[in-house]
């Protein structure tokens, strides 16, 4: 069970070291097998699949990522909690992100996957599909 005290002070941390742009740090709190989903990745990666496996892979798409925006910072809005998973709502750079974690017996991220609103220009509610 993913306990309250451990979701707030993972996410908090979380955001304090993304903001902090340290890619070693941010990359602590994740196992070596960790597998990340964005569909980012299919742009900055080249994996149209929107899916990376292994550490080495994602450090590699974490630092074109910030390479590319270099005043990143993220926000915390809110933080819900799962049994075994956890979910940071944040304002990242274009936005709001949605970040669904999974954590392995040691408490390291093994999985997670990143979702990001829409704006009003890539959606329209009214017309049918």
């Amino acid at each position: 069970m993913i306990s309250h005290q451990f979701a707030a002070q993972f996410a908090e941390e979380w955001v304090a070291v993304w903001n902090s742009r340290h890619l070693d740090r941010i990359l602590s709190h994740y196992a070596d097998d960790f597998e990340m989903a964005s569909p980012h990745i299919a742009e900055v990666a080249g994996e149209s699949s929107g899916v990376l496996k292994g550490k080495a892979a994602v450090a590699a798409y974490w630092a074109k990522a910030l390479a590319r925006f270099p005043s990143l910072h993220f926000e915390l809005h809110s933080i819900l909690v799962g049994a075994e998973s956890l979910v940071i709502y944040y304002k990242g750079v274009n936005g709001m992100v949605a970040e669904f974690f999974c954590f392995d017996s040691s408490g390291k991220v093994s999985k997670s996957s990143a979702h990001y609103a829409m704006n009003e220009k890539s959606i329209n509610l009214t017309s049918a599909p």
